[in-house]
């Protein structure tokens, strides 16, 4: 590369990182406990499925009790309430129903409930004052809702700029070392870049992927939209127009179960939206089936149901958009595999926050350098070293 080259992607990895170093730093540490936090959830025992032993809610036939029987427990214990959600688990027979005082009402008016569908018992009612919710919203928006969303997914862009400038200056950087050279006998500067420079490309292809996918997961509401107005809408067409179904009027929620599963056979449910809600339209039973793989379980089909009638009125694969939206949530946190990938995960993520730390520390050190004397440190391959 020529000197000029080279000084406007060294321009670009500096500013890049800056810009988005202090949020990464907070998105790596916040996200640290988050890769495990279900085995923090079972060894804090709030997880309250751990005692749970059975057939998985999600399954059919003897042994669960109907879900009609379940949903009226739910409304029994929130008088005057309405079903928004019903989740269900794929190893233990927990489910979850959440309700609130009407279709439409937000996340914070919500109340879930958990109970174990072989024995119709109520296991919890979940709150959001744990350490764990505190992280993850932290993590997710910052506690600025959509406007935090979208701001951290642009410091993922950002995040994924500064990838790439670094890799372009590390091939000159390193055409006169050993890959994996640490300088340890120089200065205390030099060291740290070599650990900065090492880390970072031995931990490329994971920053790469959590970064892209962070943006992603960055976009889950708008993406949530575009679904609502143009898949949403097309399954529903028929039914524009119409006023909201009262929940007076709902139907036998197993009756639209089985008329999802004989729509999907080999298909488990993962949740049913209620009419009204964001998920469904006013009118239907919304169930979400996934596969039976680790890869598609993360992958859902929604069967729309008429809640009064019971009848089903269209099936279709979500759009590759929420596709890659699905598929992204467990990639970003090691989800996929057990606790060996999660392992994996934490220690990358360990060595993404020496890097973004090594990172600021030679920017605060490396001002007695002017920048051509910098430029000349990378097109020298490493060797001409600035004076300290």
């Amino acid at each position: 590369m020529t000197r000029g080259t080279v000084r406007a992607w060294y321009l670009v990895h500096k500013w890049t990182s800056l810009v988005c170093t202090a949020f990464l730093l907070m998105l790596c540490v916040t996200g640290l406990p988050l890769i495990f936090h279900d085995e923090i959830d079972r060894l804090s025992g709030a997880d309250v499925a751990a005692g749970m032993a059975g057939l998985p809610s999600s399954g059919e036939g003897p042994g669960l009790l109907p879900l009609d029987t379940m949903l009226a427990k739910a409304l029994a214990a929130r008088p005057g309430e309405v079903p928004l959600f019903m989740a269900f688990d794929n190893e233990r027979p927990q489910m979850t129903i959440t309700t609130g005082p009407r279709p439409d009402a937000p996340g914070s008016e919500m109340t879930m409930q958990t109970y174990n569908r072989a024995t119709g018992e109520l296991a919890e009612v979940a709150s959001d004052d744990g350490v764990m919710h505190f992280l993850l919203q932290l993590h997710t928006d910052m506690f600025l809702g959509l406007p935090g969303m979208l701001f951290l997914g642009a410091m993922g862009v950002v995040f994924v700029a500064s990838i790439v400038s670094g890799v372009v200056l590390y091939a000159p950087f390193m055409r006169k070392l050993d890959f994996g050279t640490l300088r340890t006998s120089r200065s205390r500067r030099i060291k740290w870049l070599d650990y900065h420079n090492l880390l970072g490309i031995v931990a490329l292809a994971w920053m790469a992927v959590v970064g892209l996918t962070g943006v992603v997961n960055a976009l889950a509401d708008p993406i949530t939209q575009l679904w609502q107005r143009d898949e949403l809408a097309e399954m529903t067409r028929a039914y524009a127009g119409r006023e909201a179904l009262p929940p007076s009027r709902y139907g036998s929620l197993d009756a639209a179960m089985a008329a999802a599963r004989r729509a999907r056979p080999g298909n488990n449910p993962q949740f049913i939206a209620f009419p009204g809600g964001s998920y469904s339209s006013k009118h239907h039973y919304a169930v979400f089936l996934q596969g039976d793989t680790p890869l598609t379980e993360h992958l859902l089909t929604p069967a729309l149901i008429d809640a009064e009638s019971g009848r089903l009125t269209d099936v279709r694969p979500m759009p590759w958009y929420f596709q890659a939206l699905s598929l992204s949530r467990p990639l970003h946190f090691g989800d996929y595999g057990a606790l060996p990938l999660k392992i994996l995960w934490a220690l990358l993520d360990g060595f993404t926050i020496v890097i973004l730390g090594s990172g600021l520390y030679l920017w605060l050190g490396k001002r007695r350098a002017p920048l051509p004397q910098r430029v000349r440190e990378v097109e020298s391959g490493g060797v001409l070293v600035p004076a300290e």
